[in-house]
């Protein structure tokens, strides 16, 4: 792949729906080459970050993901209008975790939108 490819999904912004998010995580990330340990790591990043965007969720509301894929490298930016209860941070623990599993990754509001964006470069040489 020589040049950057983008995949959007637009899917309810409610917890039932974040399997699709994770499945086209794993199916990009696996197309690029990451190793099982690289596209469980992304998937459960994934996880925490929509978590946080959509927090109970919102049947009235989007939650648009767009998948940029490069040749070593996915980053994931999300999107939704869903309110936030108790504003948009994340707790220490999720801060740890995210750092631990992708390279990037980021939380802001934005004139009415909660967004994330993460990026995770595949580990050339290691993994399985």
């Amino acid at each position: 792949m020589a040049n950057r490819q983008e995949v959007v999904l637009r899917v309810p912004a409610l917890s039932e729906f974040l399997r699709v998010a994770r499945v086209t995580a794993s199916g990009l990330s696996t197309r690029i080459g990451f190793s099982l340990d690289e596209v469980d790591d992304l998937r459960l990043a994934l996880d925490e970050l929509c978590f946080a965007v959509i927090g109970k969720g919102d049947e009235n509301a989007t939650l648009t993901l767009t998948y940029a894929v490069e040749d070593q490298s996915l980053t994931i930016h999300g999107e939704t209008t869903a309110p936030v209860e108790d504003g948009l941070v994340l707790n220490e623990l999720s801060g740890q975790i995210l750092t631990a599993l992708v390279d990037e990754h980021s939380l802001w509001e934005n004139q009415g939108t909660c967004n994330f964006s993460l990026t995770k470069r595949q580990v050339i040489g290691g993994g399985q």
